[in-house]
């Protein structure tokens, strides 16, 4: 983290020093509203400007990130660009398709989806409602969210096919959605996929992909008011802590939630923690805290997030575990 931030930033820093095991920040060219992990660990990230040019970047996460020893707050600026590209529209969303070469980015001004290799286009599917979020659940199958809450299964085998979309969640009218799709507990049928759907008001929804349309729990968000900007809204599984998933779109802070105890009453949930750290970083450049863009969960490390903020903030934090919470 670069210094002169400011006594905001330099109190949050020594604060830091108790909360995290291990923290790590980047600033990238431009802002992003994805990441998502791709083979051997990498990280891909992607602009989401309406000018166009908006680079698709495949990075090499810091080395620290590859080893087990705990190395404590870190200001390296050692993310590695690996290999890159463009695209002419916004990308809002980007899925690494499991086992290939193959990226899968969709964004405005319709619903198509790109799939990329290396940086050559190739087809793309078409659906009439607006997406949000594209999941695989395996090399043939998507799940797809729109952002009136709808899911829909597809079969990249027959494009042509009709989508079926499952019920919409109980919500006020005009609120939009996004979703995150996890690994089934441990042991579990592997067609077990567990559904997060997250509403610009703060409204979470649990599913299960084998039957979306029955609700499994419900809980709200700790959130003082709707999103600003729904096109952030993020809520992501934890992959190596079973029921914990994470929420950011709401403003510069990211929220883990422990999921397990929650029923369907919707009640307002308590975090497990929050991430603060855009918040800060942003206080002194005269116009607020940055927006959380996007946040991904570390594959193997367990409570190891990235997070990137409008200001074009890149961090990695792992938070200290306290008694009682997950992990």
């Amino acid at each position: 983290m670069e210094a002169g931030g400011g006594a905001a930033e330099d109190e949050w820093l020594l604060e830091s020093l108790r909360l995290y095991e291990a923290l790590h920040t980047f600033e990238l060219q431009a802002p992003t509203r994805v990441i998502e992990w791709a083979r051997g660990s990498r990280v891909c990230v992607a602009g989401y400007g309406h000018s166009g040019g908006n680079e698709i970047l495949q990075l090499l996460p810091p080395p620290t990130l590859q080893v087990k020893e705990t190395q404590g707050l870190c200001p390296e600026r050692d993310f590695k660009v690996e290999c890159g590209g463009f695209s002419n529209r916004p990308v809002y969303s980007l899925k690494h398709v499991p086992d290939t070469s193959l990226l899968v980015t969709s964004g405005p001004p319709d619903s198509s989806l790109q799939v990329w290799q290396v940086s050559a286009e190739d087809s793309a599917s078409r659906n009439s409602e607006e997406l949000s979020d594209v999941a695989f659940l395996d090399c043939n199958t998507l799940l797809i969210c729109c952002v009136k809450g709808q899911l829909c299964l597809a079969d990249i085998r027959q494009p042509q096919s009709p989508l079926e979309a499952a019920s919409v969640p109980s919500a006020p009218c005009g609120e939009r959605w996004c979703m995150g799709v996890g690994r089934g507990p441990q042991g579990s049928d592997s067609s077990s996929h567990p559904v997060a759907r997250l509403s610009s008001g703060g409204q979470l929804t649990l599913t299960d992909v084998r039957k979306t349309s029955e609700s499994l729990a419900s809980a709200k968000c700790r959130v003082s008011s709707p999103s600003p900007s729904a096109e952030f809204l993020c809520v992501s599984w934890a992959p190596a802590l079973e029921g914990c998933v994470a929420v950011s779109g709401f403003d510069g802070t990211v929220h883990v939630y422990e999921t397990q105890s929650w029923d369907s009453s919707g009640r307002e949930a308590e975090p497990l923690f929050v991430h603060k750290g855009h918040a800060f970083s942003g206080l002194d450049g005269g116009e607020g805290p940055p927006l959380v863009t996007v946040h991904t969960w570390h594959p193997q490390k367990p409570r190891t997030l990235l997070s990137a903020a409008r200001d074009g903030s890149l961090h990695v934090w792992d938070w200290v575990q306290s008694r009682g919470s997950c992990g």
